[in-house]
């Protein structure tokens, strides 16, 4: 044991009570350059936008410091020393144990603001805090170099409001790490830097400046919110135990839900994403993955009580059964029944010590410990009974696996320090209930490889996709022989991700900083599967990583192999679980809070979420000139989500990538690399061609780039003017919209005003009057432009399609009376024509709903037409019949024709046009407007009283006849004294 003293010295016990008394560390001298440490990301970046603490390294490693903190990690043989000045000393120590205290000695120093320090010995990782805040991730297996940075800063919150690192809390698997702060909160980061929980409240990105908030008035919604004195995880890691700075008396406990991480000795979960708690199953809901759901199914309390908590998880390859172990026994939940099975005898259950889980088809394979003599063995067991007499096979394993794996028949065992056993496994008979089959393992391959690298954390079969496409046409049912995978991937702790060939050892290095990987290649024989054509997809702090195979002799050449797609960057707050391989897309998981006013604290809450990996899945087969494929994967597609979504993605990364590059010839064709680039565009344009969706995606994606480059886009998906009269002969007029302001920019602004003044009528007679709108508009600022300067046409840019066809703030009317028509040009002329002859269609028709939306919808000058067409279409002949005839256009009922009868008559009030007044008041039953109307007209109120008394049909209206009675004798009695006075 070390004991840390608080003069700098370190003091040695044995557990056998001897003092080996205080001594100072050591300084190891070296020629070498490795007391520099190096910071390497491999472009990773820092996943914070804060830069980290310069790293130093110092030949005076002596320090009269209290030490404040120790750490071992004891697989890299390192000892961190944490002085009290901010110090952390890294020093190697013997092979033999830390009781050899003169070989303990100084390599480098970290200095000078680390506040704690904690080693995650299975990543290799170390997690060192700061005063500022951030914690540093080190790589112990590459000479202490700089991983990544984490920390709040991007969420908004900088080290003034949480103060300095407090306290950092590795997992027991050490997939994650929690973070405390001294000043207000906790958060937990998994590996590459997703953010999987925090108690900080969310405020939104790029924050420049720390929010102010109440401390009192929030404190009731926000745990920890005075800061973070200790953290603790549990030993299974399924809740973290924290407690408050200057409050001791009492021990907040937070529920975590883990992901099936598809490492060791337990299956994967690829169709049926879940996750688990320690007493129940989290199932990602995926029938629609537009509104993706989370259902807790809690396991039976008879099983969870005698054997928590739940340790092994793993779906069927049919996404129909889970296999669930806890310490003892197993359990199997039936998805489509919602039925659980169980063994029968208890006794059973409990010689089951599930160390990991498999399925291998309609069979679950357990990997069962046998505490008395210290082995392993393989159970296999079907699913449609737990029971010792249905056992199909037990298999003695030659020491403890360490990683398996299972493809179709085929079965990988892994054991220290590196030897791998491939099995077949051949049933006979049926796996029925009503008959007893029996199932043999053979040994078809087995490797003992010699490597100074740590054993893999996972390994997953990869399958020849190339034979598989030949046998396309075969029956999958067939009694052929499967073909036994020649590769495996492997995962290794500290996120190395290499390619294994099961033939002659080799192994390739692939990439790094991987947390997750997912084979897809061969894992369907559905139709619908869509990521057939993808090898396999990984996951770390670059996000997401598409491969796929060259088309070369050997189809996993790393030069041809990868393809990294940075759109596929997951958000830093969403956890990727796994695939849904016939929607084509990736489902992971996010926090999300939600308040009670009946709660102390927030509940928190996953969230699944999806996102669609298409777009890459097109790409892919276009650059490798499988048009046919790529269709036939994009009708398979057309009916999911988001279709239209992907296929605007496909273009626009396609055409960004064209315009990116740095050639500044790049408008000229100049060479077979820039034909390579256009033809790709030139693909992606015909496959959306075949889908209504075309027109939209490529105008779409013209509004997402400047207009300096639309040339280059409608070169390829054609000319713009054309798109235009397709969408107006489908009468998709506002996708029609669009696209004058790309004619303007491409064929001129003559062209776009005889489309747009076509598009304006066409507007109009379907009643789309926001749109015309818009068209006016832009119409009138056109020709005001060609007035002006004719070369500002150049100037469009997407901006102003958006405002085609989102509209406008502008609420002052275009053709106002201001503006004089005799002097405008022709072009403001067919406007104001084609304006005026749909408003007198309307008025003519009494279409009142419709003409206010068209008014209010081009901003029509109605007074000056009303003016003009008194005694025109406006006129109203009979004032029965127009009252009955108005009153049906607009039934008062409805309080949308209420809201237009009462627009109508303000226009009409400000025109003095009785008639209409007389008839709209008479609707509306406005009876102050009607009095100050017939109070110096009685002949008219006679008239007027006459007619609605006579006809059956305006018996309604009788009770406003009574009121205006009231008034109107008594006026006109005022009036006749006033008469005989004067």
């Amino acid at each position: 044991m070390l004991l840390g003293l608080s003069d700098g010295c370190l003091y040695s016990i044995s557990w056998k009570g001897e003092f080996g008394g205080a001594f100072s560390i050591g300084f190891h001298s070296s020629d070498s350059n490795n007391d520099r440490l190096l910071s390497y990301t491999f472009g990773n970046g820092l996943v914070s936008g804060v830069a980290s603490e310069t790293l130093a390294s110092d030949d005076d490693f002596s320090t009269k410091s209290a030490i404040v903190q120790l750490e071992l990690c004891t697989r890299s043989k390192l000892l961190f020393v944490l002085n009290s000045d901010g110090q952390l000393v890294v020093c190697s120590v013997n092979k033999k144990g830390l009781k050899y205290t003169e070989s303990i000695k100084a390599e480098k120093k970290l200095g000078g603001d680390v506040v704690c320090a904690s080693v995650a010995s299975e990543q290799q990782i170390l997690a060192v805090g700061t005063r500022k805040g951030m914690v540093e991730l080190y790589d112990l297996s590459q000479s202490i170099s700089l991983l990544r940075t984490v920390s709040l800063h991007d969420w908004g919150y900088s080290a003034d409001y949480t103060g300095p690192v407090s306290n950092i809390a590795w997992t027991p698997d050490n997939s994650a790490f929690a973070v405390g702060w001294k000043l207000r909160g906790l958060a937990v980061w998994s590996v590459s830097g997703c953010r999987l929980m925090s108690t900080v409240r969310q405020i939104g990105l790029s924050s420049t400046t720390s929010p102010k908030i109440n401390p009192k008035q929030d404190s009731k919604y926000e745990p920890l919110m005075n800061g973070t004195s200790a953290i603790q995880w549990d030993e299974y890691g399924y809740r973290l135990f924290a407690t408050e700075e200057a409050s001791c008396d009492r021990i907040l406990a937070f529920s975590f839900g883990k992901c099936c991480l598809n490492r060791g000795v337990s299956g994967k979960t690829y169709v049926r994403q879940v996750m688990y708690g320690d007493d129940r199953l989290l199932m990602v809901q995926a029938e629609d993955t537009d509104e993706l759901k989370l259902l807790h199914l809690k396991l039976p309390v008879s099983y969870i009580t005698q054997n928590w908590p739940v340790q092994h998880v793993a779906a069927s390859e049919d996404g129909k059964y889970l296999a669930v172990a806890g310490l003892h026994g197993l359990i199997l939940y039936d998805v489509r029944f919602k039925k659980w099975r169980v063994f029968g005898d208890v006794s059973q259950e409990q010689q089951i010590h599930c160390k990991g889980l498999l399925w291998l088809g309609k069979i679950v394979v357990i990997c069962n410990y046998i505490e008395a003599s210290d082995t392993y063995e393989l159970l296999f067991y079907p699913r449609y009974h737990l029971d010792q007499s249905s056992l199909l096979c037990r298999k003695v394993l030659l020491g403890k696996p360490m990683v398996m794996d299972v493809y179709q028949d085929y079965i990988l065992v892994s054991y220290l320090p590196f030897i791998i056993h491939v099995y077949h496994v051949k049933i006979y008979g049926e796996l029925t209930p009503s008959s007893k089959a029996d199932l043999q393992l053979s040994t078809v391959r087995e490797l003992s490889i010699m490597t100074a690298k740590s054993h893999p954390a996972a390994m997953r079969f990869v399958p020849d996709q190339h034979p598989r496409e030949c046998e396309l046409d075969n029956d999958l049912s067939s009694d052929l022989p499967d073909r036994e995978p020649s590769r495996c991937l492997i995962l290794r702790g500290n996120g190395e991700l290499s390619l294994l060939d099961l033939v002659d050892g080799r192994e390739r290095e692939l990439t790094d900083s991987v947390e997750l990987f997912w084979v897809t290649c061969g894992q369907s024989e559905e139709k619908t599967n869509l990521v057939e054509e993808v090898s396999w997809l990984d996951y770390g702090h670059r996000g997401m990583q598409v491969w796929y195979p060259s088309l070369g002799d050997d189809p996993f050449m790393q030069e041809d192999f990868l393809q990294l797609d940075p759109e596929l960057e997951f958000d830093r707050e969403v956890y990727p679980l796994g695939l849904l391989p016939n929607v084509g897309v990736v489902v992971g998981v996010s926090q999300r809070m939600s308040f009670s006013a009946s709660a102390e604290f927030p509940c928190f809450e996953p969230t699944p979420q999806a996102q669609t990996i298409l777009h890459c899945l097109l790409r892919h087969l276009l650059q490798r000139d499988k048009n046919e494929e790529a269709l036939l994967l994009a009708q398979l597609s057309a009916e999911k989500p988001h279709f239209s979504h992907c296929l605007e993605w496909l273009l626009f990364t396609v055409f960004d990538a064209e315009i990116s590059r740095p050639n500044p010839n790049r408008n000229q064709i100049s060479g077979p690399g820039h034909l390579k680039k256009l033809s790709l565009l030139r693909k992606a344009c015909d496959l959306i061609k075949n889908f209504p969706e075309y027109y939209d995606v490529v105008v779409n994606v013209a509004r997402k780039t400047d207009a300096r480059h639309w040339a280059d886009l409608f070169s390829a998906a054609g000319i713009s003017t054309t798109l235009f009269e397709d969408c107006f002969q489908r009468r998709w007029y506002r996708t029609a919209a669009c696209y004058i302001l790309v004619i303007a920019k491409l064929e001129g602004v003559a062209v776009s005003q005889y489309c747009a003044l076509r598009l304006l009528q066409a507007t109009l007679d379907e009643s789309l009057y926001d749109l015309a709108g818009e068209l006016v508009r832009f119409l009138l600022r056109s020709g005001r432009d060609i007035e002006q300067a004719p070369t500002e046409s150049d100037s469009l840019s997407p901006k102003l399609l958006g405002f085609l066809i989102f509209g406008s703030s502008h609420k002052k009317s275009p053709l106002d009376k201001s503006s004089s028509f005799k002097e405008q040009s022709p072009h403001v002329a067919s406007v104001k024509s084609i304006l005026e002859s749909h408003a007198s269609y309307l008025m003519s028709g009494k279409e009142l709903s419709k003409l206010v939306a068209f008014v209010k919808g081009t901003q029509f000058d109605i007074v000056d037409f009303l003016q003009r067409e008194r005694y025109g279409c406006a006129q109203l002949q009979n004032f029965a019949a127009g009252l009955e005839l108005i009153g049906r256009k607009l039934q008062m009922s409805e309080l949308q024709n209420r809201l237009d009868a009462e627009f109508l008559l303000a226009q009409m009030c400000s025109v003095k046009f009785k008639e209409w007044i007389v008839v709209l008041a008479t609707l509306l039953q406005r009876s102050e407007v009607l009095y100050d109307i017939f109070r110096y007209d009685l002949r008219l109120w006679k008239a007027y009283s006459m007619t609605l008394q006579s006809h059956l049909g305006f018996a309604q209206y009788h009770d406003l006849l009574q009121i205006l009675e009231d008034k109107l004798p008594a006026t006109a009695g005022e009036e006749s004294n006033r008469g005989s006075i004067s």
